[in-house]
């Protein structure tokens, strides 16, 4: 049993960040270790890191997933992208798709829509043409001139897909500013917000201390905002979201195994999740790219199994394969009693109030997670994915490090 209630806190409307700072890296730091805190600027970063760390960012692409349609009859149908069905169901390939394809979506308005009607949006001489394949799955079929990609006709036609709680239209700037300056693949309809601060100068000073950069892939979905509606969290039912990770990578892991520090909870959920994916290859299994969210506490296998080991397995199985990026999916739920194996440190923003990313706080940092809170609401910290950040360091971990040799 957890309950939610206990990962619950005030968070006044005016203490979430409703537009960013002017300056990417001007943003509060508040950095926790072992108990203390200290209050910067996340432009110093890079002095609360030692050398030879490695640093793990998520390099997924926000997509402009909101997709606004006009009847004659002057309805607005909003059409929120959620999952690709048709061609493909792998993000970096529905991306790519030309013509036409199937998608899941939520769908605003969607009483005024019958079912097998088409609405259109023109942009310039670009046409895009939308049909209510199932009302109840939310099924929307896609149509556009063929020689342009799926990626290209909504950015075009689509807008930012600004998190909820934000309770504005989204704005010019925010194509730019809820995007990390390193997304690279199309896919997210929610920003990975912890890497927002980061600016080229910060990394210039990282490479300065031999600070090493790996980057992971997780599409974010809209799952990440859905609340945790039950009073035990462990009955709440997790989102699965695509990742990819290249073998590279998982190499570069293995041959350098230093500190880690994760920017972000979704960077943190894919790291951990391949670790799971390396015991699932050391048991046999066939489907060793997905983690289910029970799985990390199902499981004695990991007592014994040292995170190396665990990647090992995965990279060679990836080698025998003959596949040189993991293409998977994860459902991993991290809450108050998992056990890190990859992690190190986080890089995070401050998260909703009995969110299921509350709660991988609370499970990284311990019952301290409050006296975090605490210290950003009494030193007016902005909250959200425009607000501030933090750097966490998990509890006890030297002697984390120490079971990783």
């Amino acid at each position: 049993m957890i309950a939610i209630e206990e990962y619950k806190y005030d968070l006044p409307d005016n203490r979430i960040a409703k537009f960013p700072l002017a300056n990417r890296d001007d943003a509060q730091l508040l950095v926790y270790q072992e108990g203390k805190i200290i209050h910067d600027r996340f432009f110093n970063l890079p002095d609360h890191i030692k050398s030879d760390s490695t640093l793990v960012f998520n390099n997924t692409k926000v997509i402009p997933a909101r997709l606004y349609f006009t009847k004659e009859t002057g309805a607005t149908i909003e059409i929120f992208l959620l999952q690709p069905i048709k061609p493909s169901d792998l993000v970096i390939e529905a991306m790519q798709a030309t013509g036409a394809a199937v998608w899941a979506c939520t769908i605003g308005n969607v009483k005024r829509w019958t079912a097998n009607t088409t609405l259109t949006i023109s942009f310039q001489d670009i046409m895009l043409h939308a049909t209510l394949l199932d009302k109840e799955k939310g099924y929307v079929m896609f149509r556009w001139p063929a020689h342009l990609s799926f990626a290209e006709v909504i950015s075009l036609t689509g807008h930012t897909p600004l998190p909820p709680y934000l309770n504005r239209e989204a704005t010019q700037e925010d194509k730019e500013r809820y995007q990390t300056i390193y997304s690279q693949h199309d896919g997210a309809v929610a920003a990975p917000t912890a890497g927002l601060h980061f600016t080229d100068e910060i990394f210039t000073k990282l490479e300065a201390k031999d600070v090493t950069k790996q980057f992971v892939t997780l599409h974010v979905s809209a799952g990440t905002f859905m609340p945790v509606k039950t009073s035990n969290a462990l009955e709440h039912t997790m989102h699965s979201e695509q990742i990819i990770v290249s073998a590279e990578v998982i190499k570069s892991l293995i041959d350098s195994y230093q500190q880690i520090i994760v920017v972000g909870t979704t960077s943190m959920r894919t790291m951990e999740s391949l670790y799971w994916m390396g015991l699932r290859c050391l048991a046999g299994k066939v489907d060793y790219q997905q983690v289910s969210q029970h799985e990390p506490y199902q499981s004695n296998m990991h007592k014994e199994i040292k995170p190396k080991e665990a990647l090992k397995a995965l990279y060679n199985q990836l080698k025998k394969d003959d596949k040189e990026l993991l293409i998977g999916e994860t459902s991993i739920y991290i809450h108050p009693g998992y056990d890190f194996k990859l992690c190190d440190g986080l890089i995070t923003n401050f998260h909703q109030p009995g969110s299921t990313l509350m709660l991988l706080v609370a499970a990284f940092v311990g019952d301290d997670w409050r006296k975090i809170y605490n210290a950003a609401l009494d030193n007016n910290y902005r909250f959200l994915s425009f607000g501030d950040s933090s750097l966490l360091w998990k509890k006890n971990k030297e002697e984390f490090n120490s079971s990783l040799k």
